[in-house]
């Protein structure tokens, strides 16, 4: 059973996506938050596999609630989705910084945010490539990307290949089809790369990727 927490300040949100979810076999509405600090006491409480978060919340806004879910040592197994009206949303990066495992637009359809709970919940990122390409495409146009990190040295060639692979937004079939190898192997590779860079889950290997400017624009042609 995946437990989810809505948080969200509108009644109506909250309600729609419960009366969605709450009809799923495999899922149970454990919570609701209107403000980002009752969103982290629940979350803390109630140990949701996943949270749903509004970007925007009162009394403390999501990125920051969102900071405080993950860094608690309880909420270790919880995986937080940002809620955006608009997918050029201008904090979904610095939400992915803050340890989300991904995001969904508001309006989205309800088998895709079906789709996407089941996804963060079983550890991959939510993230589409389309919108991957324009964090990307947005990251390069700030200062020069600083050079790479350490903890890159650990990794083998071919999984740093895989990490620029997945920043790009690849998939692990696609990781695999790409390298010409199985889907097991682009799996295993992942993660390496997460267990040797103490990636929180996927989208963390996606930022990591970003930081140590192992993708750029149009990279993939």
């Amino acid at each position: 059973m995946i437990r989810v927490l809505l948080a969200d300040d509108q009644a109506l949100v909250r309600a729609g996506f419960r009366a969605l979810l709450d009809a799923q076999d495999d899922i149970d509405v454990v919570g609701e938050a209107a403000d980002g600090a009752l969103a982290v006491q629940l979350a803390v409480d109630l140990i949701p596999d996943v949270v749903l978060m509004d970007i925007r919340m009162p009394l403390l806004d999501g990125l920051e609630a969102t900071r405080r879910i993950v860094a608690d040592p309880r909420c270790a197994a919880t995986r937080v989705v940002i809620l955006t009206t608009f997918d050029l949303d201008e904090y979904v990066f610095e939400a992915l910084r803050s340890g989300a495992s991904g995001f969904l637009v508001k309006d989205t359809e309800p088998v895709d945010l079906l789709r996407g709970v089941h996804a963060v919940a079983a550890g991959d990122a939510l993230l589409s490539p389309r919108v991957t390409r324009r964090l990307i495409a947005q990251f390069a146009t700030r200062a020069a990307a600083p050079p790479p990190p350490r903890e890159l040295d650990a990794l083998t060639e071919r999984e740093r290949e895989v990490l620029a692979l997945v920043g790009a937004g690849l998939s692990n079939d696609e990781i695999a089809t790409k390298l010409v190898v199985s889907p097991a192997t682009a799996k295993t590779h992942v993660s390496r790369a997460m267990i040797k860079l103490g990636a929180r889950d996927r989208a963390q290997l996606v930022v990591y990727a970003y930081e140590a400017g192992l993708v750029r624009p149009g990279w993939l042609g």
